[in-house]
């Protein structure tokens, strides 16, 4: 495949993480509960992504071998994972607390890069975690699990955890399969492991449901899922999870603007802190 060029990298981030963004958005507008939302999201996801090869002639199984197919199937394990907590975080605490307990995945990728890969954290990097920190502890009214907005944090917190995971994860492949593959191959895993128990449920669906999941899975999953693991191929996970700080401005926005989801002064200083941390990571060295 040609070489992906660090400045189209860039911008193929700037897209994802627009997308991306209005993944709360078409999650709350959705009747259903978060486990038929992922499975219709992995299954209209899939259907994108084998068009998109079909059109431009990319083989689904090439490159393929029982390592890469453990690979992918954990990375879509940690994937699932990732969007039944982000959406459970929605129902419980609003599109706000989730996006933007969400958006503390870097400081998770920072960890698990020096974990896997052994690649020592700048003071930089440190320095973003701190922030990422203290922006959490101001995000929720309290810390009290019993109450909905910081129990929804906590759920959000575990779905940056699983996604960091996933974005460290698919270093493993990218560059060896076509980032098509990795993105179809992953929602497909997730479809596989949701059909025995929520294919019944999802059938009963109101028609409207099936617009917004069917947006949710071509647009802010199949678009920005190969968008994001393409990118990979020339940035380190840790330098692309900068361009996710827009996903909380976005999504805190339109929510406000749907649903009147109207942020307080103490959350939004928790969430200046955390873009602030991750449009530090503009500071880190460039990959090779």
């Amino acid at each position: 495949m040609p070489e992906l060029t660090h400045q189209r990298a860039l911008i193929y981030m700037h897209i994802a993480a627009l997308l991306f963004g209005l993944t709360g958005i078409f999650g709350k507008l959705a009747s259903v509960g978060p486990d038929v939302i992922v499975l219709g999201r992995a299954l209209f996801a899939v259907l994108a992504l084998m068009m998109f090869a079909r059109y431009f002639r990319h083989a689904m199984l090439r490159g393929l071998s029982p390592v890469r197919l453990l690979q992918l199937g954990a990375c879509g394990v940690f994937l699932g994972v990732h969007w039944l907590t982000f959406f459970h975080a929605i129902d419980l605490s609003g599109v706000g607390i989730a996006t933007l307990g969400f958006a503390s995945f870097p400081a998770f990728v920072v960890l698990l890069e020096w974990l896997m890969w052994r690649e020592q954290p700048s003071r930089m990097d440190m320095l973003k975690v701190t922030l990422v920190c203290i922006g959490l502890i101001l995000v929720p009214p309290s810390f009290d699990l019993q109450q909905r907005g910081a129990a929804g944090l906590a759920w959000a917190l575990l779905s940056g955890f699983c996604f960091a995971a996933v974005s460290v994860g698919n270093r493993l492949t990218s560059g060896k399969l076509h980032p098509v593959q990795i993105a179809c191959w992953q929602n497909v895993v997730i479809a596989l492991c949701l059909l025995p128990f929520s294919s019944k449920a999802m059938l009963q669906m109101p028609a409207l449901d099936w617009l917004w999941i069917a947006l949710l899975g071509v647009l802010c999953t199949g678009v920005a899922h190969g968008l994001f693991v393409t990118s990979l191929t020339a940035l380190k996970a840790r330098v692309a999870s900068l361009f996710f700080a827009l996903e909380p401005v976005y999504g805190i926005l339109l929510a406000w603007y749907l649903f009147g989801e109207e942020p307080s002064l103490r959350m939004l200083l928790g969430g200046v802190l955390i873009i602030s941390a991750l449009m530090l990571v503009q500071r880190a060295p460039k990959p090779a």
